[in-house]
């Protein structure tokens, strides 16, 4: 029996490694392209602004498609999906890079987004349905990872591929990457027992997919320099849109998502405060960058090394994760590591062109160990009360969420530092402050995790318990 153990044990360690590694890749592709972008411009012989239609062609595919996997996944299978996903994404990567005209890439970018919208949350839900509750906190930290790290090293990546080789190479990169993960979800994945044939739900997935384009749009045009009406039009409408899927999933027998999920206390308290830490988490890389370059004048070069530095305290907390979880538990941990969170990112505030390197070093080091901590902790907890039979659609819905959430975290921070620079220039004293729109932007994101931290505050001190094994027996 402990052999039987130990192999499904290997197994589903296997296939969560194989998951992340798929994931990084996807999360990548995202990031690195972003200094390639003035290359790929010359390129097409067009303005480096008209690349932006590649970048929310592909952020457009996510969110129609996110909502519909769970879906997919149930009828055709996690595995069967997922081995096709990876397909669609790997040679859509390779006709990205064989583009040789602007429309050309657009098409190939969605395509590559119908990969990854399935390759994400089809990948999350074939590790959380086949993982064992105790081992559930190191699977996903296993899953958390690329997210973190990703959208620190996709950029000096994309700038060392681009100038040593080729714009055209990050995207044939994915091939042998593709491939090898092809090879082994067939070998390390389970073929599903029965598949689950529920009607499609088409007037659930049309509401869900007007709100979704027209929620990304409305984010994307918050940078834009159209009237400030216009996003802020789109965004109503998108929330009303919201509003009419809620009401009609929760009335249709086999709606696109189930809410049920919605009334376990574990799961609604952390996708509702998990929301917004992920959108103040996902604008640090964008801030991060703009502050070192714009705001004190350092080259790319030197600004990447910085940023390197939440990467390596992402990289060295991994270890830790579980074993400090189970030894608090998940409401201290996600209580006293959230308020440090707050303090790394408004400890940014307080950067000038004089702080030492070494100051700054060590508060990104260390803000990279709490953010990476919180991030594993409540992608655990939410999931750790869900039953088997709802994971696919609480998977879909907090796929849903989290892809929102990016698009929502850097609009937010552009935003932000509009209405700073808007600020600055009423006040003397504030126009003298080096780089102040950025450190006022910084503050913005600390108070949007403190507000987060609402949802943790209010959860039962026994929250996961079942996973960690830790219970408050009174005295």
């Amino acid at each position: 029996m402990s052999e039987t153990l130990n192999k499904r044990t290997q197994s589903v360690s296997g296939v969560a490694l194989l998951v992340a590694g798929a994931f990084f890749m996807e999360f990548l592709d995202g990031t690195v392209i972003t200094t390639a972008l003035p290359y790929m411009a010359t390129t097409f012989a067009v303005d480096v602004t008209r690349l932006n239609l590649g970048i929310s062609a592909y952020l457009l595919t996510l969110a129609v498609l996110i909502p519909v996997s769970g879906w997919i996944a149930d009828r055709f299978g996690a595995r069967n999906v997922f081995s096709l996903a990876l397909v669609i994404f790997t040679l859509s990567s390779v006709l990205c890079g064989l583009a040789d005209s602007l429309p050309l890439f657009v098409a190939m970018r969605i395509l590559q987004g119908v990969g990854g919208a399935l390759m994400v949350p089809v990948g999350r839900l074939a590790v959380l349905k086949n993982t064992p509750k105790h081992q559930l906190i190191t699977a996903v930290a296993t899953l958390t990872w690329p997210a973190l790290i990703a959208p620190i090293i996709g950029p000096p990546l994309g700038g060392l591929i681009t100038t040593w080789l080729s714009w055209r190479w990050i995207f044939f990169l994915n091939l042998p990457l593709g491939f090898i993960a092809f090879l082994l979800a067939r070998r390390l994945m389970k073929a599903p027992f029965e598949p689950e044939k529920r009607p499609f739900d088409i007037p659930g997935f049309m509401l869900s997919t007007l709100s979704m384009v027209a929620f990304v749009c409305s984010m994307e045009m918050v940078s834009s320099s159209l009237p400030w009406y216009l996003p802020a039009g789109l965004l109503l409408l998108s929330l009303y849109g919201f509003r009419l899927s809620f009401r009609h999933m929760k009335r249709v027998p086999f709606p696109m998502i189930a809410m049920q999920a919605l009334t376990i206390p574990t799961f609604r308290a952390t996708l509702a405060g998990g929301f917004l830490f992920r959108a103040a988490i996902s604008a640090i890389p964008f801030l991060l960058p703009l502050l070192f370059q714009m705001g004190f004048h350092l080259n790319a070069f030197r600004s990447g090394l910085l940023v390197l530095a939440v990467f390596a305290g992402n990289l060295l907390i991994k270890p830790f994760t579980t074993p400090i979880l189970r030894k608090y538990g998940f409401k201290t941990v996600l209580t006293v590591n959230g308020f440090l969170n707050v303090g790394g990112m408004l400890a940014c505030a307080f950067f000038t062109p004089q702080t030492p390197h070494w100051a700054v070093l060590l508060v990104l080091f260390t803000g990279g160990m709490f953010r990476s901590l919180q991030f594993t902790a409540i992608n655990t907890l939410v999931y750790c009360d869900v039953p088997k039979a709802q994971m696919s659609h609480a998977n879909a819905l907090f796929s849903t969420s989290s892809q929102l959430s990016m698009g929502v975290g850097i609009s937010f921070s552009a935003l932000c530092l509009y209405l700073a620079d808007k600020l600055s220039r009423t006040s003397a004293y504030l126009s003298q402050l080096p780089a102040i729109s950025y450190r006022l932007a910084f503050v913005a994101l600390a108070l949007l995790c403190l507000v987060a931290m609402a949802d943790i505050l209010l959860l039962d001190k026994q929250a996961g318990s079942q996973i960690t094994g830790k219970t408050d027996r009174p005295g």
